[in-house]
Parts: C-alpha cells; sequence; structure tokens
C-alpha cells in the first residue's frame, strides 16, 4: 500500500519510509491525530479518546502538578508533545516531563522537539485505552531507544499503573517512581478509581491529603 495516495488504518503499524511519514504528519486529514514512527513503520492514533481517557488523563496530569506542589522538585511537563529524531523516530506520549537539570533545557516557541538537539523527557506516560497492547509492546521499545528515564502506562480499564524504569536500552518495572523521587504510584491508582466513582475534586483532595 502507498501510504501517500491510500487511507492509513488507525493503530496499525504500517510500513513506510520517513518521508512517506513525515508527508503523513502534514496530511490534514489526519490533524487531529498522534504520530509514532519506529523501525521503518508509521502509526496513526485516530480512534476516539473517549470519556475514560480524557477522565484519567486529567486524573494524573492534575495528580503529577499536586505532587510537585507539595514537593521540592523542578519539572516541566509537556502535554501531547512530539518528539523527533530524523529520519529515524517520533513519539508523541500523552504527558511527559523534564526534571531537575533539564526542565529548562527546551526554549519557549519550540514545535516540534527535536532529539538531535535536545535530550530527551525523563518520563514519558502514555493513557491506554484501545492502544494497551502496543503502549506495553512496541511503544516501551521505542521509548528505551529514544533514552527516557522511565515510563508509565495508565490502564483505563482496570486503574493501573505500569511503571518501568530505564536502563541501556532495557526496562524493568518500579512501584515508586524514581524520576519523580519518592512517588508511590499505587497513589495514583487509588486516585483513578476515586475519580472515576466521585469526582476529580475528592481524587484531588485526597491526594494532597497524602502529599503533604
Amino acid at each position: 500500500m502507498n501510504v501517500l495516495t491510500a487511507p492509513i488504518k488507525s493503530d496499525t503499524w504500517t510500513k513506510a519510509t520517513w518521508e512517506e511519514f513525515i508527508q503523513a504528519t502534514e496530511n490534514p486529514d489526519y490533524d487531529k491525530a498522534k504520530f509514532y514512527y519506529y523501525q521503518n513503520q508509521l502509526r496513526i492514533e485516530m480512534s476516539p479518546i473517549g470519556n475514560d481517557h480524557a477522565h484519567d488523563h486529567s486524573t494524573i496530569l492534575g495528580g503529577i502538578h499536586l505532587y510537585l506542589a507539595t514537593h521540592d522538585l523542578n519539572v516541566a511537563i509537556k502535554d501531547n508533545c512530539s518528539y523527533r529524531k530524523a529520519d529515524k523516530q517520533e513519539a508523541q506520549p500523552d504527558i511527559s516531563c523534564y526534571v531537575g537539570n533539564n526542565a529548562d533545557v527546551i526554549p519557549s516557541g519550540t514545535s516540534i522537539i527535536s532529539l538531535d538537539e535536545f535530550p530527551p523527557p525523563d518520563l514519558v506516560i502514555e493513557i491506554a485505552n484501545t492502544s494497551l497492547a502496543d503502549d506495553q509492546g512496541k511503544k516501551r521499545l521505542l521509548y528505551e531507544e529514544l533514552g527516557v528515564k522511565e515510563y508509565w502506562i495508565v490502564n483505563v480499564k482496570d486503574f493501573t499503573v505500569t511503571a518501568f524504569r530505564v536502563h541501556g536500552q532495557g526496562s524493568y518495572r518500579i512501584h515508586i517512581s524514581q524520576v519523580l523521587e519518592g512517588l508511590q504510584l499505587s497513589l495514583f491508582e487509588e486516585a483513578l478509581k476515586m475519580g472515576r466513582e466521585t469526582s476529580h475534586t475528592q481524587a484531588a483532595k485526597w491526594l494532597l491529603s497524602q502529599f503533604s
């Protein structure tokens, strides 16, 4: 299939050259899509995000802000930011963070962050609904190769946060964040459940009581 003339199936890795990938990202038909490129394949995610994905995205993002407000950490948070290593890889995680000395490394006015010029984010987070299998598989390999330090997968179906510490292009499970020092991920799992059963307000109040 020629990806430049035929519709691209969403949520599927499709063989493509880098030039075809770039042209797909510039196609107005996909202006609301998320893009990934890895091992000479592109992936476009266009499936409806839906209430659960949007709700849990807000819970995690708000929870990180609350944690930072109660801890002495210098962090820059990016929401749906694109990271590109020219001719090789691209990723657009739901949430990403630069921490410590890296927090101020990306200048204002930057659009797509070039990983040929800047370091990768220290933390990337994918909010997984229909994309869960891929978030656990190929995207995990992609983020290992990009050199992020930590990767979280938030499963909206069962309120779990599966986190990995990345080291030497490999990764291993963790339950306490090493990038957001000391953050117990089980607290976010409880907040996800609470946010669905009650409201973001109650989940935020509970998290704040745990962090303070």
